[in-house]
Parts: structure tokens; C-alpha cells; sequence
């Protein structure tokens, strides 16, 4: 597997920290040259230190998926430096919680136009460089796609939306060369809980999500790459992710007793 990236460029979205950021990393270790996006110059130059310090080669290139010129911009920059795309990871995205009856429309909005449109424009923008390189969209969705719980309905729809377009991509780009790859992790370390529902960073809140299940992000990093390597359709992560999926896809009807009895959440 170490192999399989050199001579790569790969362009990951919301890379500046947590899943993204350690992805980054792991694939500039196996060879790749790594771009990273996201909104936050200061985190992006960071990884971009930190791929250097290991040897690697890294740009960072600012953008917001939610504007499409943005993209375009950061498209550009990455193809002035290395020259093509081989592998983009859209990753960026966040969470809004709360009961459904609490959540406004400009809050609907945020959440899909950052899960799902922001999916859909990196899939428009950078889909002709793929094609050219016959190279991989990989879409980070998450095990919440196939379950849900209360209080994460905004985050699951736009997860399971993820899903869908993965696999229509899929569908679509079937003979083309083009790979498309949708993961879908279960709890790892990020600042996922710690953005509040208007998308602004807060290292104040409270990541109520359930410690003794988190992964670490290096390790969610090498098996994410290993799934890219393998130009695998769809993976899923972590044991508690693959039983969690598995009870969602197979027995609705028992996550639902579980859900309303313990209040558990995703």
C-alpha cells in the first residue's frame, strides 16, 4: 500500500484539522503530493508544515465549498502547482443538532449547503481533471447515513444524501476509469462537536459524543487510505460504525425501540 500514491496529487477538503488533516498527512506518507482546503489559512499552513517536516509536499489552497468560484479558485492553484488531480477526498462538512421542531430553515440551509451542495459543486468542479487522469472522488460520509438518532436529524440527512450521491456517481462514472469511493466513519476524534450550528468554531463546547468509542484520527487516516489505495466503492469504519450500519440498514425497528428507550445519540 505504501506505494500506491507516489506521483499523486490529492486535493482534500476540509483538511485543516481532525479526519482531513491527519488523511493529509497519512497519504503525503505514502507519496502523494496533498493539497488542503478548508476556511482557516492559519490550520491549512500548519499541515502543510507538518507534510514538509515528513519529507512531503503540500499546498494550501483556501476555499469554501458552499461557493462554487471559491472552488474553482482552489482548483486552479493546485493545477498551477502540480500540474493534475489524481484523488479528491470531499471532506468538508459539520454538524447541526437539536430537536427538528427547534431547527430554523437558514439552519437547514447551512447544513446542506456545506454537506450535500458543497459534495455536489467539489463533484462539478473537479470531475473533467479526474476524468483526465482517470484518477478517484472520494466522498466522506459517515455511519450516520445508515442510522440516525435524535437530536442529529439535520447531520444524518445530509450524510445520507452523501451516500446517495456517491453511489449515482458511481453509477455514472462506470467505464470511464474514473473510482469513486464513499466512507463512512464512526466516531473519531475531531472538532466535528465543537462547530455550533451557524458553522463557527467553538473550543468551548462540549463533545458529548462517547469517548470510550473514538478512534483516533491517525488510525481513521491509515484505513481511509488503505480503502482509496484499493479504489474500494464504499467502506465503513470502526466496529461500533459497521454494527451501528448493520442494525440501521437490517432492523429499523430495534434501533428505534433502542433510541426512544436510552436516548442514545449518534
Amino acid at each position: 500500500m505504501t506505494k500506491r500514491f507516489d506521483g499523486k496529487v490529492a486535493w482534500i477538503t476540509g483538511g485543516g484539522s481532525g479526519i482531513g488533516r491527519a488523511l493529509a498527512l497519512e497519504l503525503a506518507r505514502r507519496g502523494a503530493k496533498v493539497a488542503v482546503s478548508g476556511r482557516r489559512r492559519d490550520r491549512l499552513d500548519e499541515v502543510v508544515s507538518a507534510i514538509e517536516a515528513q519529507g512531503g509536499e503540500g499546498l494550501a489552497a483556501p476555499c469554501d465549498v458552499t461557493d462554487e468560484a471559491s472552488l474553482v479558485a482552489a482548483k486552479d492553484a493546485i493545477l498551477a502547482r502540480f500540474g493534475k488531480l489524481d484523488v479528491v477526498v470531499a471532506n468538508a462538512g459539520f454538524g447541526v443538532t437539536g430537536r427538528l421542531e427547534e431547527i430554523d430553515a437558514a439552519a437547514w440551509r447551512r447544513q446542506l449547503e456545506t454537506n450535500v451542495v458543497g459534495v455536489g459543486s467539489t463533484i462539478h468542479v473537479t470531475m473533467p481533471e479526474l476524468r483526465r487522469t482517470r484518477g478517484q472522488m472520494v466522498i466522506v460520509a459517515s455511519a450516520a447515513s445508515l442510522i440516525w438518532a435524535p437530536e442529529s436529524g439535520p447531520y444524518c440527512a445530509s450524510k445520507a444524501a452523501a451516500r446517495v450521491i456517491g453511489y449515482t456517481l458511481a453509477a455514472e462514472m462506470h467505464g470511464t476509469g474514473v473510482a469513486v469511493t464513499t466512507i463512512h466513519p464512526g466516531f473519531v476524534e475531531s472538532e466535528i462537536a465543537r462547530v455550533d450550528n451557524e458553522g463557527v468554531f467553538d473550543p468551548s463546547r462540549k463533545d458529548h459524543r462517547p469517548q470510550k468509542l473514538m478512534w483516533p484520527t491517525e488510525r481513521a487516516a491509515r484505513v481511509m487510505a488503505d480503502a482509496i489505495a484499493k479504489r474500494k466503492r464504499e467502506y465503513v469504519f470502526t466496529a461500533h460504525g459497521k454494527l451501528g450500519a448493520f442494525f440501521g440498514t437490517h432492523f429499523s425497528g430495534l434501533v428505534y425501540w433502542a433510541l426512544t428507550r436510552f436516548r442514545l445519540k449518534v
